[in-house]
């Protein structure tokens, strides 16, 4: 995955793509301080939290569109929409509803959860089977409808 960012940042180099190279840097030093942050344990972070950490860039910047359509500022929200795009380019695809409903309930079934307190295995279970391709904040919804 890195050496995708690193051949992404070279070609909007050589095309004079000014916005996605500053955006794809922004992706390379939020993995920089991700490396750093693990470093006691090891050298660098995995692919799998390389994803994660996009994922919670996209839902920063998706939070950010909000407040700046609040306030009137377009202009802010289609530049963070902009930094969406190119982030998402390099994330999992992401599950549409149905998809991330049949995988809750093949997760529940799975694991056996019957009641609200299995609800953490199931979190946890969703999260090593799909991690970056589904927002497990609607994913947590379902499950505790789900679960009652």
């Amino acid at each position: 995955m890195r050496d995708e960012i690193m051949q992404a940042v070279k070609d909007a180099m050589k095309g004079g793509d000014k916005a996605r190279l500053s955006t794809l840097r922004m992706m390379q030093s939020k993995i920089k301080d991700g490396d750093i942050a693990a470093r006691p344990a090891k050298d660098k972070i995995t692919d799998p939290e390389i994803i994660d950490l996009l994922a919670k860039m996209v839902k920063q910047r998706r939070e950010s569109i909000e407040l700046y359509k609040q306030g009137g500022r377009p202009e802010l929200a289609d530049s963070e929409q902009a930094e969406i795009t190119v982030i998402e380019g390099f994330m999992p695809k992401q599950l549409g509803e149905a998809d991330i409903a049949a995988a809750i309930a093949g997760v529940i079934k799975d694991t056996g959860a019957a009641s609200p307190k299995d609800m953490g295995r199931v979190m946890t279970a969703l999260k090593e089977k799909f991690a970056g391709q589904m927002d497990f904040t609607k994913a947590s919804a379902m499950v505790k409808g789900l679960l009652k």
